[in-house]
């Protein structure tokens, strides 16, 4: 695939590409096999103003997912200036843009496997049909083929019990159809403001349909995931930084290549930029995002599959963990998937020498002996190790 743009978009669009055609997991490689930017993970927001665009560079945000009625010059424009990127629709004149260095992916509409609107007034009819997002996917390809396409699902991926997929509701088998219309493939789900208690208060939804996006992709395409951060549309309800934080390493735990904040507030207020509206919930973004940008190189490594294994002293509460090395040291990721405490059993095999291990963040050290060490974990708690190197 041939790549015709310079300056700092290369590097970014060549991963985005490599990622496309990549394993999930494996090392992102240029078309003629050499490195490309390790440091770069995409963290976004959701269809929010280029005129906000440095505030969120300043929390760590270096894409933009979506334009309201853009692309425009001025968008790119603002976009520019404070250094970011966008994937935005293909909609109107945005190809005359195409050679603009700011856009590195197209997306199609958002949500296409719910049920779509009539009209006002007249309900909701079936879900776009997958075989008509293919069909859009082509005419997107074909019109660029030079820049990958992002699909972004609803909470179906990981709620099969959905009633916004009306017809649809309770059909998973419909997503790996739908899942052929894209390079990078999205979903979002809010567990914390959601109002079903089958999902309410239960963040490892978030863990299940990055799975679930993978499996169903075949491990072949990146995923990415849309993480709430303000009240949404429950006056009542709010996550807190640590809540945002779970939801984050448990998307990237999972496989997660990709994260897009949803920043839109509609109750109590209409807020589109809300995350900016919130100065402990911006500062809480603006830590996991300097945390991951620390960690990019490690993260964007090949994950060693079965490199650690896990086991909880409460059944009931699992902990996921992915496996990384990177700079000749062994890197375990771990997310308690329940909010209750538990002490958990980290083994790395093959490993036979004691090791320190160093809990990253958080100023602590475990001794860990004969490649296993142990840690306690809160609800939904979060550690990062390091071991060696």
């Amino acid at each position: 695939m041939s790549i015709r743009y310079g300056g700092r978009f290369a590097g970014v669009m060549t991963w985005l590409l490599v990622q496309a055609a990549t394993p999930v997991g494996a090392a992102p490689l240029s078309p003629k096999g050499s490195s490309t930017d390790e440091h770069f993970f995409p963290l976004a927001v959701w269809l929010q103003s280029p005129r906000n665009a440095e505030r969120y560079k300043e929390l760590g945000i270096n894409t933009y997912v979506a334009l309201w009625r853009g692309p425009t010059d001025e968008q790119l424009g603002a976009l520019d200036k404070a250094g970011l990127h966008v994937i935005c629709g293909q909609n109107g004149s945005a190809l005359k843009f195409r050679d603009r260095d700011t856009i590195i992916g197209w997306m199609h509409g958002d949500e296409p496997d719910n049920a779509q609107s009539l009209g006002r007034g007249k309900g909701y009819g079936p879900p776009i049909a997958p075989e008509k997002v293919v069909e859009d996917y082509q005419q997107i390809k074909a019109a660029d083929p030079d820049r990958p396409v992002l699909l972004n699902l609803g909470q179906g991926v990981a709620f099969d019990n959905y009633i916004g997929r009306g017809v649809r509701r309770n059909h998973p088998e419909d997503y790996p159809r739908y899942l052929e219309a894209c390079d990078i493939a999205s979903f979002d789900i809010y567990p914390v403001v959601h109002d079903h208690p089958e999902v309410a208060g239960k963040l490892w939804h978030v863990g299940r349909g990055v799975q679930r996006l993978a499996e169903w992709t075949g491990g072949k395409k990146p995923v990415w995931c849309c993480i709430e951060t303000t009240h949404i549309d429950n006056p009542q309800k709010m996550p807190t930084p640590s809540q945002v934080r779970s939801e984050v390493w448990m998307a990237i735990v999972h496989g997660a290549t990709g994260i897009i904040y949803f920043c839109h507030e509609f109750k109590p207020h209409q807020l589109e930029a809300g995350l900016l509206e919130y100065p402990e919930m911006a500062r809480g973004v603006k830590a996991v995002n300097e945390q991951i940008k620390e960690l990019a190189p490690v993260i964007n490594s090949q994950t060693i599959k079965d490199g650690v294994r896990v086991a909880s002293a409460e059944p009931e509460v699992p902990v996921a963990a992915m496996c990384k090395r990177h700079g000749g040291a062994v890197y375990v990721f771990a997310v308690s998937m329940r909010e209750a405490p538990t002490t958990a059993s980290f083994t790395i095999p093959g490993a036979t020498a004691n090791s320190i291990v160093e809990v990253l963040g958080e100023g602590r050290t475990i001794d860990g002996k004969a490649g296993t060490f142990p840690d306690k974990f809160d609800g939904y708690a979060v550690h990062l190790y390091r071991v060696g190197g």
